[in-house]
């Protein structure tokens, strides 16, 4: 049913076989289309998205590497407290330490209409 193939790498250009048991794998997986790079071209691919082709926080374990949360110093505007943030305060609005923020949220959701 399905004979081996001579296709060309749109990577390197190297001419490879696209074997019929190959054939049979990509059918049976669904595939339809023809794979167009050679398999060294696909395994140098796939290690580069491996080890940091993405940059958006993956290590090349293949975890997720978590990025420190930056702390910005603050006083409360409601008792004056020095505290730290996790961002950088403008100054046209309040920023309230983490006991004055829970008090001024619970007390904004108690009629019903909460910020969030």
């Amino acid at each position: 049913m399905y004979a081996d193939k001579t296709l060309t790498c749109r990577d390197c250009g190297a001419s490879f076989v696209f074997t019929s048991g190959e054939q049979e794998f990509y059918a049976s997986k669904g595939f339809t289309n023809e794979p167009s790079r050679c398999p060294d071209c696909r395994a140098n691919r796939n290690r580069s998205r491996e080890s940091g082709g993405y940059a958006g926080g993956y290590s090349s374990g293949g975890g997720f590497e978590r990025r420190e949360r930056q702390l910005f110093p603050a006083v409360c505007a409601n008792c004056g407290k020095d505290t730290m943030v996790p961002f950088q305060p403008r100054g046209d609005r309040p920023v309230y330490c983490s006991d004055c923020f829970e008090s001024q949220r619970q007390g904004s959701s108690a009629g019903g209409r909460g910020r969030w």
